[in-house]
């Protein structure tokens, strides 16, 4: 499964954010719920809209976007 088949980029949905295809629920809001401890389960039964492979595709969109950050130091 590759994310692009389930995150999209809109301009007309949240500004344009990536969000889980045919939903306005946002890869960055699905992130942080992780990220605040929530499990997967938690998260699909509190968004019975989303499916695993959604949260798997948010991850691997953070992954992809993360893997892609370049960092330029800056002189003192």
């Amino acid at each position: 499964m590759k994310w692009q088949e389930r995150i999209t980029l809109d301009p007309a949905v949240l500004t344009g954010k990536p969000v889980v295809r045919g939903t306005r629920i946002a890869v960055e809001f699905v992130v942080s719920l992780l990220a605040q401890g929530w499990t997967e389960s938690r998260v699909l039964e509190n968004y019975p809209g989303l499916t695993r492979e959604d949260v798997l595709a948010c991850l691997a969109y953070a992954t992809e976007r993360l893997a892609a950050e370049r960092i330029y130091p800056m002189p003192a």
